[in-house]
């Protein structure tokens, strides 16, 4: 789509010369004799870009900025004047001009200026959408939370986005989370609008990490020929995510206390104070008390950042948000991959709600992709998941008898008069018999899941007691 451009000037014979010019370049340019013509024209088209003249007769240049900005604050203004001076030019960049030109640049000038001021354009609108997109995927409000444990996390990420002060520190096992909770309070929060820098702690090498986190001066050590921002920088008035934090070697650890303390630094090789305004989200899958025992982290930094723990659970533990989790995860994989899969039939279900997901929330999400990949049909089901999830192999659902009200399964095993496919038979007729043919029961009793109990009765001919 060509890009609309507005020119506004009282002497029509540079109109047409923009316009010729312009025209070439691909442009759909409309052309304005005064400031009163602009805006009529702006009201009934809003263009992506104006260029206006700075002295006109009647309403002038300024006058007709105010206005533009008025109707359409986001349209890119570039004045034009043949009586530039420093007091004119300084006046309409605070009036909201993008940019500032004489009229006795080249054409050629001209058009460099332009697709330079629409290139930039373009990409705050890309940079918009992100924004909007990511405040719409981390909403507070669209954290999964049907367990007790994560209804627990989300109330107290209500209060934490109040605050966009306060250090937060987040633990939990792999795959658990981290970095989406980080995320929800950043988006939450203030400080939205500005960066969300992310560190891994344990991905840079520690003698380069100093330089990485705080940047350099030019000149600081041998190959930097320039200044360097660090990621505290980059951060400035948003959100710096520390990662893996508990990799974070010692002497790196008491310059990042200090940096926290005092809230500035200096970059590598520099003498002058940087003043920080950031806050910070830590997070690690490592036991940091224990650590601390260890030797490994220091106490005081850990203090420093634990003002606000988060414990993440693992999934295994707040087995009620598996199903709306996996339902999420198709909504999300069927806008990416452009499907319309609704559903999990209830055997997918029962599988997922026996597995112990070791690797947490991000495992479920690779089963929910890879499962998305190979249906081509509008509903998820067994022969769509992974052979390990199928064969019953991991399970969270080790069934006792105290843990059953005492309905042990008791068998009598003679070594040597039997297979071990007739033990594992006598074990479901066992298992099927105490669960009055309550096939999901008679599974949860056997360690494994619904469909390996199903595999393994068509294996031996073997059908329920009582059908359920």
């Amino acid at each position: 789509m060509a890009y609309s451009i507005l020119a506004v000037d009282d002497e029509e014979t540079i109109l047409r010369s923009i316009s010729r010019k312009l025209d070439k370049e691909g442009y759909q340019v409309e052309l304005a004799l005064s400031g009163q013509e602009a805006l009529r024209k702006l009201r009934i088209s809003i263009p992506d870009l104006v260029l206006l003249d700075l002295k006109m007769p009647g309403l002038d240049g300024l006058e007709t900025l105010k206005e533009i900005k008025k109707i359409a604050p986001e349209t890119i203004v570039i004045m034009m004047t043949s009586y530039g001076t420093i007091e004119s030019a300084v006046e309409a960049m605070k009036q909201g001009a993008y940019d500032f030109i004489t009229k006795s640049v080249t054409l050629d000038d001209l058009k460099i200026v332009v697709r330079r001021a629409l290139e930039v354009s373009e990409l705050r609108d890309r940079i918009d959408i992100f924004q909007r997109q990511e405040e719409k995927r981390y909403c507070l409000d669209n954290l999964i939370r049907e367990s007790p444990a994560v209804k627990e996390i989300y109330s107290t990420l209500q209060t934490i986005i109040l605050n966009d002060k306060a250090t937060v520190l987040i633990q939990g096992e792999t795959g658990t989370g981290k970095e989406h909770i980080a995320k929800i309070i950043h988006y939450n929060s203030s400080r939205a609008t500005r960066p969300f820098v992310e560190v891994n702690c344990s991905a840079i090498p520690q003698e380069l990490f100093e330089s990485e986190l705080f940047g350099y001066e030019k000149g600081a050590f041998t190959g930097a020929d320039r200044l360097k921002k660090g990621q505290f920088e980059l951060a400035n008035g948003g959100t710096l995510f520390l990662d893996e934090i508990g990799d974070l070697d010692n002497r790196m650890q008491i310059k990042l206390l200090r940096a926290l303390q005092e809230k500035r630094f200096k970059r590598v090789g520099g003498t002058r104070d940087i003043q920080i305004d950031v806050r910070i989200i830590a997070a690690t899958n490592r036991d940091l008390k224990k650590a601390i025992q260890e030797g490994t982290f220091r106490e005081d930094l850990y203090f420093r950042l634990k003002v606000i723990p988060i414990e993440l659970v693992p999934l295994r533990k707040s087995r009620e948000d598996i199903i709306p989790l996996a339902e999420n995860f198709i909504v999300e994989f069927n806008r990416e991959f452009k499907k319309n899969i609704r559903s999990m039939d209830q055997e997918v279900k029962e599988v997922l709600m026996n597995y112990p997901f070791p690797g947490n929330i991000r495992e479920l999400e690779n089963i929910i992709e890879r499962a998305m990949i190979f249906c081509f049909k509008d509903k998820i089901t067994t022969e769509h998941l992974p052979k390990d999830l199928l064969e019953g192999r991991e399970t969270s659902w080790p069934i006792t008898p105290e843990s059953d009200g005492g309905k042990a399964i008791n068998l009598r095993i003679e070594f040597g008069q039997e297979t071990l496919g007739q033990i594992e038979k006598s074990t479901i007729h066992k298992a099927l018999e105490k669960a009055r043919g309550n096939k999901t029961l008679a599974a949860k009793y056997l360690g494994i899941t619904r469909f390996a109990l199903n595999r393994r009765l068509q294996k031996y001919h073997l059908t329920a007691p009582f059908s359920l």
